[in-house]
């Protein structure tokens, strides 16, 4: 296989587990938050500033690669790593949550998806073996199995229905993989909020031996509670020696409980889609930087945070730049976020590895201020 799950330890008090990826662009200490670089860029961000921050493994779209510069271009380039100079890990997901997300337009066949460019509004299709096509064009280290992702809520026999073809999907996804040697093809459990879909979806796919798994169609509207119990019968399911995956997940309290939950990775665009708008994570909450009460406010945007913005730039100077349109004040927002998030799972491994992860849950719950809203 192309990649190694190493199972480190578990967590004495909570369960949790700390691991290592072995990848060919190195390996990975999970639980891991992967920033996402949708056009093969974590926008505002280089990527040695990335590595400063320590990540070590970027997520970029087969969606949204496909429409533009195209797979041909990178593997021209010498593939995804070469293309944005990353040299670390990279996982592609597969295109399909952009498929049924972005376009007004598609129709769902067994074959696969005929739908329109959000760009040009060109008509596309896209199946199975054309996401995996363009995947191995691409070249990242882990791939994703093009999957139906249902909306929420959704009708029972709906859901049943789509959890079928996600299987279906999968065995064509496998056989049309050329590149089992250097790129591990994850699978993706759906099933909505269903538990019996769930297990039907994790039964069929575990039985195909794939080198890691994800947990989709979570994060899409539902309440947080919802989506904790879901996983809470899901990811007992998933095979103990390979990964499990949260796709789309990445506010702080989802991050912490996910991985109580035995979740070893995750992904967002959250912290840097909130950055461009001003907002930006702190111990306590988010903080909207846009608001005039911090236009005197010459003290860091979180004071508990040692990143290279909060060490240098005040909370007023940031307003001001994000006020006047000022890229660098997007810039600042962008790094704080990440780091935060970075900084909060080396945080998580070290509790799990000191058997202290649910006294670490606490007190992080007893200054945060929790938020209702879906995103954050």
């Amino acid at each position: 296989m192309a990649i190694r799950f190493e199972l480190v330890h578990v967590c004495r008090q909570s369960g949790a587990r700390l691991g290592r990826l072995h990848t060919p662009h190195g390996v990975i200490d999970t639980p891991v938050f992967m920033p996402v670089g949708t056009l093969a860029t974590v926008k505002a961000m280089t990527p040695e500033e990335l590595k400063a921050l320590g990540a070590q493994i970027v997520l970029s779209n087969t969606y949204h690669l496909y429409l533009r510069p195209g797979p041909d271009i990178v593997r021209e380039a010498g593939g995804l790593h070469r293309f944005m100079n990353w040299d670390r890990a990279i996982l592609t997901d597969s295109g399909g949550f952009q498929v049924f997300s972005l376009s007004p337009l598609r129709k769902i066949e067994e074959e696969g998806v005929t739908f329109r460019s959000h760009l040009s509004g060109e008509k596309l299709f896209m199946s199975p073996e054309k996401a995996i096509e363009i995947q191995n064009a691409l070249g990242a280290d882990i791939i994703m199995a093009f999957d139906e992702c249902a909306p929420y809520p959704a009708e029972y026999e709906y859901v049943k229905q789509s959890v079928a073809r996600t299987t279906r999907w999968a065995r064509r996804c496998v056989a049309a993989h050329r590149r089992a040697e250097d790129q591990a093809l994850f699978g993706i459990v759906q099933g909505g909020v269903y538990r019996d879909l769930r297990e039907q979806s994790a039964r069929e796919l575990v039985e195909l031996d794939l080198p890691g798994y994800a947990v989709g169609g979570l994060s899409v509207g539902e309440p947080k509670a919802v989506m904790y119990e879901v996983l809470e019968y899901t990811v007992p399911l998933l095979p103990a020696d390979k990964p499990r995956y949260l796709m789309g997940v990445g506010s702080p309290d989802a991050l912490i409980e996910g991985v109580i939950r035995g979740i070893d990775m995750f992904d967002c665009v959250l912290p840097t889609r909130v950055a461009r708008n001003g907002t930006v994570m702190t111990t306590e909450g988010r903080l909207v930087i846009k608001s005039a009460r911090y236009a005197r406010d010459f003290g860091p945007l979180d004071p508990h945070c040692n990143c290279y913005v909060c060490r240098n730039y005040t909370r007023a100077y940031i307003r001001h730049l994000i006020k006047a349109d000022e890229i660098l004040g997007i810039r600042l927002t962008t790094y704080h976020n990440l780091a935060f998030l970075l900084n909060l799972m080396a945080e998580i491994r070290r509790a799990i590895r000191e058997d202290r992860l649910l006294d670490f849950r606490d007190a992080f719950y007893a200054r945060y201020r929790m938020e209702e809203d879906r995103a954050f």
